[in-house]
């Protein structure tokens, strides 16, 4: 089977609410992230975390990142096809408005 990275994408406005929240409320929060997992079973390579957002290099040097990328996740699936139905009704997608999810083939090198 091929590993794929999925990558969260939460505008700013989401991100705020999600740090302002209380314990209590990101508990409830993760409530759905646990029964995806336990959904999609051996198939969750990694879990993943919640990101901050980032910098990013170029060739005139650092900058803060402009990307809404707020957290990833790793499958298994055995094409992509696959890997995108592990995803569907994802809790992520329906959190708040503008929250997507990217999904890439990790290429062996």
């Amino acid at each position: 089977m091929k590993k794929y990275l999925a990558i969260y994408n939460s505008p700013a406005e989401a991100m705020k609410n999600m740090a302002a929240a209380t314990p209590e409320q990101k508990a409830e929060g993760m409530k759905p992230w646990m029964e995806w997992q336990a959904r999609i079973g051996d198939r969750l390579v990694d879990m993943g975390a919640p990101l901050t957002p980032g910098n990013r290099a170029n060739q005139g040097g650092w900058s803060e990142s402009k990307t809404e990328v707020s957290g990833y996740s790793i499958v298994r699936a055995e094409n992509l096809e696959e890997a995108k139905a592990l995803f569907e009704n994802h809790p992520h997608t329906s959190w708040h408005a503008g929250c997507s999810i990217d999904v890439a083939e990790c290429v062996e090198m």
